[in-house]
């Protein structure tokens, strides 16, 4: 079986995929809320080290002391 990946451009095609799967032609495998947010914390949590995080930290608290400097 062939998968699809498909960005619906009008809610009425929602109804469709769910008549189609219905009459057993399609499975709807997942459905991608807007309503249900992902906060950024929880999405990017654990991408980088503690060690990368405080280094990245240190390099932005020099980059806005040399911007408060000018």
């Amino acid at each position: 079986m062939d998968t699809m990946l498909i960005q619906l451009t009008n809610q009425k095609a929602a109804g469709l995929l769910r008549e189609l799967e219905e009459l057993n032609l399609i499975k709807v495998l997942e459905e991608n809320r807007l309503d249900e947010k992902t906060k950024l914390s929880d999405k990017y949590r654990g991408i980088i080290s503690k060690e990368e995080g405080e280094k990245l930290n240190g390099h932005i608290q020099q980059m806005r002391s040399e911007w408060s400097n000018i």
